[in-house]
């Protein structure tokens, strides 16, 4: 009997718990508030006075250097809330940087944070910070701060003060806003306070957390217990009620001209949150809509792929990390984007639920939506389970998912996946994934073939920023992986990625913070018919970040595509089929964040499979003041196809002015304009917050088209546009 395999396991699961072990930290205890505490910025009870602050330690830009500024954080609680006092002393008050007063918009303001892991799975966690300015932001974070939901919002407190001294910080948070599990009232959770100082590109910390990971890594979190907290069971009701005008062109009867048909547009509908446990929470929606969901950024499709677009509504945005199953490339299982969108048009939801959270050691998703029949669209049925536990160690988890799309014609797409991260030893991760998809209209086929069906994805890494860090995957996609509930890239092929590299941290008396000369990388992808290849690409990277906060990078690559057919580009351009080598270099630089001006450049210039492309790019941003934040993204290719005659210029500009009187009261106005598509958009949003959960939008959308001379019958200027008003109000019993 082979006992080496088994001996093996035990082997590797000793040593992990040893390392464990050695690595566990003293939980904190926290301080329960029996007296009241005054939400007004001053922390200035008695309570807070016996509490010892946080020792903080700098994190950038020198680590472990001495704070320039003193900074007092205490953290307490009560059988309702969880609070955080921070003290921001600061010697120049003048220097204060307060930029924005738009909510979850922070990155060149001074600030302060906390991370909570609330379900001390070290992996997923939940952040809240503040401003100078009292403006709210939150997010939620995953994959062990791999991944972040930036639109994930949740009801929550928050007071400041700014004087002579410099700011200071109350927050309560509502244990009702946060999931997580108590056992006979004792919770376990993990903490991260930090604060930033912008003017001087600095960060304080706690814990002790070294720079080789980013801070909001949950994994790295400080234990702290509370007692006495148990389960709340509020239940929060969202009306909302919306009415406007919506023009469209049409033909007329003779197919002739067009000419604009109005429509009014009204709507309601009912959104309820009720908290099953304290670490499950169930939402459901009945006739939801998305009219103030910012527009998608236009892009310019310089490949043989569909493009992607990320999810901005916001009924998908809590807890979606748990929802995460992703192989490479954006390929994944699930993306929420499929559920109510087809080809750029909104698809009514009748109605749906999602239940997110923790049952005993597993984490919890279920998402099930009805959308209904529009025109050509059948009405569907979409619905998603994932579950996920811990194994080996705390650092690790293996999990599944089941989805299903159903239509009302009785089409069927069916797809479950395995997967699990393991941490193998120090940094070291293997990523396992496997996914197949079973749907109607394959599995009546007489060649159906189990292997097409399927995708599967086996990484290794190392997780660093300093060091050396690395990188192995092999992945495969079968001709018939169709997730109907999930995007995919490129079909049936086998792809080996590789990549290396190493960081310096640099020491004290030099102007740069960290340097990576050394970044080798590439991949091969072969088509999984005949093994040929169909893409390869090496690349070279050196990366430079300065200690003020500036950043560049140069890029050395060549590609190698074999297209099997021609391709279709923007401006009548095709390019032939064929193999093509090509070499490319490609640059950026960042100016420092803390500036009140600033701007990004990038630049690349190279071979495009038989021509060349010159690329260009800029971005500035202007903070007018804490009122008025404006910025704009200039994008040009220039792609020429000399011995074809062939050639095409594109351009994509894209402006956006953020305008606040205070933290109520805001205007964002998005405005874009792609040529490759001759599309000029305009996306006009003002809310009215009365309070949290309460709020007022007025939406003004509008389409044109920039190319209608040459059209018969000739195009009118405008593509379709809409006036709307929204209110949703939200109370709770």
């Amino acid at each position: 009997m082979d006992l080496s395999k088994p001996i093996l396991v035990y082997v590797i699961l000793i040593f992990a718990a040893a390392v464990n072990a050695a690595n566990a930290q003293e939980p904190l205890p926290l301080t329960l508030f029996t007296e009241s505490i005054q939400i007004d910025g001053l922390s200035n009870e008695p309570g807070w006075q016996r509490i010892e602050p946080l020792p903080m330690i700098m994190y950038k830009p020198i680590y472990k250097g001495e704070p320039t500024e003193r900074t007092e954080v205490r953290i307490a609680y009560d059988k309702d809330y969880l609070y955080c006092s921070a003290r921001c002393y600061d010697t120049d008050p003048s220097g204060i940087r307060v930029n924005s007063l738009y909510r979850d918009r922070s990155s060149k303001d001074d600030k302060f944070g906390i991370i909570l892991d609330t379900f001390n799975d070290k992996k997923s966690a939940l952040s809240f910070w503040t401003t100078p300015a009292g403006i709210r932001g939150d997010e939620a974070v995953f994959n062990d701060g791999k991944s972040e939901n930036k639109n994930w919002d949740t009801y929550w407190d928050v007071a400041t003060v700014q004087n002579e001294n410099g700011w200071f910080v109350e927050m309560r948070i509502p244990f009702s806003s946060l999931s997580f599990q108590d056992e006979a009232g004792r919770v376990s959770m993990g903490l991260i306070a930090y604060r930033n100082i912008a003017r001087k590109n600095e960060r304080v910390v706690f814990p002790d957390l070294s720079p080789e990971r980013g801070i909001d890594t949950p994994s790295r979190a400080h234990p702290i217990v509370l007692n006495q907290v148990y389960s709340q069971k509020p239940i929060y009701f969202t009306p909302y009620a919306i009415g406007g005008l919506e023009q469209t062109p049409a033909l007329n009867d003779t197919k002739t001209a067009y000419h604009l048909e109005n429509a009014l547009a009204r709507n309601l509908g009912l959104d309820i949150k009720y908290n099953v446990t304290s670490n499950l929470t169930l939402d459901t929606t009945l006739n939801p809509d998305f009219a103030q969901a910012e527009a998608d950024d236009q892009q310019v499709n310089l490949s043989r792929f569909s493009l992607f677009f990320p999810e901005k509504r916001q009924f998908f945005q809590e807890r979606s990390g748990i929802f995460a199953f992703n192989f490479l490339d954006r390929a994944r299982l699930f993306h929420s984007r499929r559920i109510g969108i087809q080809d750029d048009e909104q698809i009514p939801i009748i109605a749906g639920a999602r239940l997110v959270g923790r049952v005993g050691s597993w984490d919890l998703g279920f998402l099930d939506m009805q959308t209904a029949r529009k025109k050509e669209s059948p009405s569907e049925n979409f619905g998603v389970l994932r579950l996920r536990r811990q194994v080996l160690n705390p650092y690790s988890y293996a999990g599944v998912m089941a989805t299903n799309r159903v239509d009302e014609e009785g089409n069927y797409n069916f797809a479950y996946g395995v997967d699990s991260i393991l941490r193998l030893f120090g940094k070291e991760y293997l990523t396992l994934k496997w996914g197949q998809t079973f749907e109607n209209k394959i599995i009546q086929k007489q060649a159906f073939n189990f292997f097409d069906t399927a995708m599967f994805l086996a990484e290794l890494t190392r997780r660093t920023d300093v060091g050396f860090d690395y990188e192995l995957l092999v992945a495969r996609r079968g001709k018939d992986f169709l997730p109907g509930i999930g995007y995919t890239k490129r079909k049936d092929f086998t792809q080996l990625q590789w990549g290396a590299r190493y960081d310096w941290l640099m020491k004290k008396g030099t102007s740069i913070r960290q340097v990576s000369p050394l970044k080798f990388g590439g991949f091969l992808v072969l088509r999984n018919e005949d093994n040929s290849i169909e893409s390869a690409q090496l690349d070279y990277d050196i990366d430079i970040e300065w200690k003020s906060g500036a950043a560049a990078a140069l890029d050395f690559q060549m590609d190698y595509e074999d297209l099997p057919e021609d391709e279709d580009f923007p401006k009548d351009t095709v390019v032939p089929a064929g193999s093509y080598t090509t070499f490319e270099a490609k640059g950026k630089f960042d100016m420092p964040s803390k500036r009140l001006f600033r701007a990004d450049f990038d630049w690349a210039f190279g071979g495009f499979f038989d021509g060349w492309r010159l690329e260009c790019g800029v971005k500035p941003t202007w903070n007018v003041s804490r009122h008025l934040e404006m910025s704009s993204e200039y994008e040009v290719n220039v792609i020429r196809f000399p011995e074809r005659n062939q050639g095409f210029n594109a351009h994509v500009v894209r402006l956006r002015t953020r305008a606040a009187m205070n933290t109520h009261i805001s205007l964002n106005a998005f405005v874009q304009y792609n040529s490759a598509n001759d599309r000029f958009s305009t996306n006009i949003r003002f809310r009215y917050n009365f309070r949290e959960g309460s709020d007022l939008w007025l939406v003004y959308n509008e389409n044109l088209n920039t190319d209608r001379e040459d059209k018969v019958p000739r195009k009118l200027l405008t593509r379709g546009r809409t006036v709307l008003l929204k209110y949703t109000n939200t109370f709770g019993i």
